[in-house]
């Protein structure tokens, strides 16, 4: 995963997939924190951070979880964001302290151990951000999804989604060896 400045240098054919690129990641976490995280953006865990973009990245298992079913729904069939992998705590994307740190080293978030997790909060000019890209109309659809989100499932923990995810997706996530990708059906 580079930046954008960093794929400037691939052939023009070579084609450029949105899930290659850091700021693509680093905007929809900038997203969840601001709709998610409440009124002061902040999230408490990794864990809780990575189980709430799970939802709003599989938008077919945020809904089954709504309609309050163990199974996507077939007919909707929507596409996966991007993918995530089966780890020890659910689903998680290696990808992470890569796009944490880039958001950090710009001011955007600060990161703090609070016990034994971390505190991910949007700084002042985070906010700034996040308010750009919710007013960006390419960001309303994601928007919409990260609301929806944080209604049904922004005052759980990260523990009580994790535990909700394994017993509600035995097949798709719970049974996954570690480290194989989630996709909609085993």
């Amino acid at each position: 995963m580079r930046t954008l400045r960093n794929h400037a240098g691939r052939p023009v054919a070579a084609p450029l997939v949105a899930d290659d690129v850091l700021e693509f990641h680093a905007g929809r976490l900038v997203l969840l924190l601001a709709i998610c995280g409440g009124a002061g953006g902040v999230i408490n865990g990794l864990t809780k951070m990575a189980k709430l973009d799970f939802f709003v990245r599989y938008p077919d298992f945020f809904e089954a979880v709504r309609r309050g079913s163990d199974q996507p729904d077939p007919e909707r069939g929507e596409a996966v964001e991007a993918a995530m992998v089966r780890h020890h705590y659910g689903p998680w994307d290696k990808r992470y302290y890569h796009v944490l740190a880039f958001l950090e080293a710009r001011g955007i978030i600060a990161v703090r151990k609070s016990g034994k997790s971390y505190r991910i909060a949007l700084t002042r000019l985070g906010k700034t951000a996040a308010e750009r890209l919710a007013a960006a109309p390419a960001f309303a659809g994601l928007r919409r999804v990260m609301q929806a989100v944080a209604e049904s499932l922004g005052d759980k923990s990260g523990n009580e989604l994790k535990t909700m995810i394994y017993a509600t997706f035995k097949e798709e996530v719970g049974r996954r060896p570690l480290g194989s990708v989630i996709a909609r059906r085993p």
